[in-house]
């Protein structure tokens, strides 16, 4: 199963709540954490982690505290998700670094390995934060041989 780890699922929730609001808005640790309702100690993690990324801005003060370092258009759940849990590879042969597992000289699947998993990074970086804060939405469209294709409509724009 591939499953994203709460921490990450919980950055998305601060995340968004941070994209809702207008870019120059500050955030504090205790204010998202009552929002989202999430304990105050993760919740200062997760901002640590999202700040050491690039993700965020820190702003010192009695009114300081966080912002999104750029437009929720321009950050892709892709660098969210790779802040939290590392490079995206779903194997240890799908990442750029060679050596890694035993098998990788024989075997048989490791090229498939990395293109699926360009595949599901591309899907990843094509998301942006703005999307997550609006309803989306699963369309079935027809190939040129009739077969349905599924595609994801972003914010009036389709994926």
């Amino acid at each position: 199963m591939i499953r994203l780890g709460k921490l990450t699922d919980y950055a998305l929730v601060l995340m968004t709540q941070m994209a809702r609001r207008p870019k120059t808005e500050l955030h504090t640790a205790r204010g998202l954490a009552v929002i989202s309702r999430l304990p105050m100690p993760t919740v200062s993690k997760i901002l640590k982690t999202l700040l050491q990324s690039g993700l965020l801005d820190s702003h010192r003060g009695i009114k300081g505290g966080y912002s999104l370092r750029r437009e929720p258009n321009l950050i892709s759940l892709a660098e969210i998700v790779s802040a939290l849990e590392g490079p995206l590879a779903l194997t240890e042969c799908s990442m750029d670094i060679g050596g890694i597992c035993g098998l990788e000289p024989s075997c048989p699947i490791k090229d498939n390995q990395r293109i699926i998993n360009q595949v599901i990074r591309g899907a990843l970086a094509q998301v942006m934060l703005s999307d997550l804060i609006r309803p989306m939405q699963l369309t079935a469209l027809r190939d040129g041989q009739g077969n349905l294709i599924s595609t994801l409509s972003l914010s009036g724009r389709m994926q």
